[in-house]
């Protein structure tokens, strides 16, 4: 594949919990857990503006400071700029903010500006990876097709991403969305590179097997999977993409984690590790809020998981027959 940035580490940090999603994270709390990181040998970060309102970026700008730029690799997002605001707009599921609003923005002097404040509050030159962010029915409702017709057309975010790249502003370019079908239509329309989509590869759901796992590999592109444990859910939290689980998923969960009982598998960390398995994913980026939760994660990124645990859960159908698994080789 022809990749322009820097490679990424098979497990990444998402900066969600940095941007106090959920819960408040202290400044000290966020700087250990990056600290944590880089311990654990991890050197992909992602960030964004809509993260508590710069937030995120801020607080990653101040602990990867001290860190040489050609150590690690680091993505944030466009599409929203954020603007003066006090005393800061606290928006669901964040419960902290910095003193501003956020603004949807798609065209392309809206996302060289918002990558520009970025590197601002980052206190970087350039990012290895900017991603259009949220550029998604479920994220913009009936707007959906007005912004993707700005972001897509002539003075738009994906001829402006394109120009960034040739100048290093950035050095990879995609789209962070929780759908698959904008990426579709970006691969169609225009030169993406990478893309972040959260939650729908997971061991819950694995849509992009049918189409756009396909269409990367023919063009070269990569995705990194967000969301791993759905919002926490794989990992026995009560929310599933950003909302309270329904009966189904709790009873696909539940299905889950009788067949990892019976073989004796930590069933977060066969989340963790299931996507990695397919060619097309980078690495996988779960959340975490504080040095202890990224430890576990590191931790379970290593487990060694039977191979005839991943057997039974295509034997009953809780993952389909297609779908790359560790230790199994695909089916043609």
């Amino acid at each position: 594949m022809n990749q322009r940035y820097r490679p990424i580490t098979r497990l990444g940090l998402g900066g969600t919990g940095l941007g106090d999603m959920y819960h408040t994270t202290t400044d000290e709390d966020a700087k250990a857990t990056v600290d944590a990181a880089w311990e654990a040998g991890i050197r992909y970060f992602d960030t964004a503006p809509h993260y508590g309102a710069g937030l995120s970026e801020h607080r990653f700008g101040q602990a990867l400071r001290r860190r040489a730029r050609a150590d690690y690799t680091l993505s944030t997002k466009v599409g929203r700029r954020l603007v003066p605001h006090l005393p800061g707009e606290i928006t669901a599921p964040f419960v902290g903010a910095l003193p501003f609003k956020r603004v949807l923005d798609y065209s392309g002097a809206g996302v060289r500006r918002a990558l520009e404040d970025s590197l601002q509050r980052l206190a970087l030159g350039h990012v290895d990876i900017a991603y259009v962010h949220d550029l998604s029915p479920d994220a913009l409702g009936d707007t959906f097709e007005h912004h993707f017709a700005i972001a897509a057309g002539p003075s738009g975010a994906f001829q402006e991403m394109v120009k960034m790249r040739e100048e290093g502003l950035i050095k990879g370019w995609g789209l962070g969305v929780n759908t698959i079908e904008p990426c579709l239509r970006a691969l169609q329309l225009s030169d993406p590179d990478i893309f972040l989509l959260a939650g729908r590869y997971t061991l819950m759901e694995t849509t992009p097997l049918a189409s756009l796992f396909p269409l990367c590999a023919s063009r070269g592109a990569h995705v990194v999977l967000g969301g791993p444990f759905n919002s926490g859910f794989l990992a026995g939290g009560a929310h599933y993409d950003y909302m309270p689980a329904s009966p189904a998923q709790i009873e696909h969960r539940e299905r889950l984690r009788q067949v990892a009982a019976r073989h004796g598998v930590d069933l977060p960390a066969a989340a963790l590790q299931f996507g990695m398995a397919h060619p097309v994913v980078a690495a996988t980026i779960p959340g975490a809020s504080s040095a202890s939760h990224l430890k576990r994660n590191a931790t379970l990124m290593e487990i060694e998981i039977p191979v005839a645990f991943w057997e039974a859960l295509v034997a009953e159908g809780l993952v389909p027959q297609e779908a790359p698994l560790p230790g199994r080789k695909p089916v043609v």
